[in-house]
């Protein structure tokens, strides 16, 4: 929906202080922007139905097409969520299978080599070799 059409010269103003507002405080907290989210999907619909132009309001099709956009964007959100957990388990199962393994690890610029002796953690685990804890995506090799 083009909210030129709908939006008094007024109101695009005061929208489009309140977007510079915004962005201010997000430059000045050094907060980087980042892709809408369902929330803000949100308000863009409300803001559209409250801004649409009663003579002509919003399309069935268009209305419909925009809800099932929303429930895409939900599921794909639930699905990377989901994602997240899967990966942090078979990281896990994969640091489990290490144990009394000899592995190479490069943490900074030095290299440790030695026994994994424990698995600790859950979607980020570590592992104990020669007495200390490192990320488990930092080993290097096993033998």
């Amino acid at each position: 929906m083009d909210f030129s059409s709908t939006m008094s010269v007024q109101d695009k103003a005061v929208s489009q202080a309140q977007v510079n507002n915004l962005n201010a405080v997000l430059k000045q907290d050094g907060i980087k922007q980042s892709a809408l989210g369902q929330d803000d999907f949100l308000k863009i619909l409300i803001t559209q139905l409250s801004y649409q132009d009663p003579t002509a309001p919003m399309q069935d099709k268009e209305f419909v097409a925009q809800m099932a956009q929303f429930s895409s964007l939900e599921q794909m959100t639930k699905m990377g969520s989901e994602f997240a957990k899967l990966s942090g388990t078979l990281n896990m199962n994969s640091a489990i299978g290490l144990i009394g393994k000899n592995v190479t690890i490069f943490s900074g610029e030095n290299t440790v080599n030695g026994l994994v002796e424990e698995v600790a953690g859950t979607e980020n685990p570590q592992v104990l070799v020669n007495g200390k804890f490192y990320d488990f995506e930092n080993i290097q090799s096993v033998r």
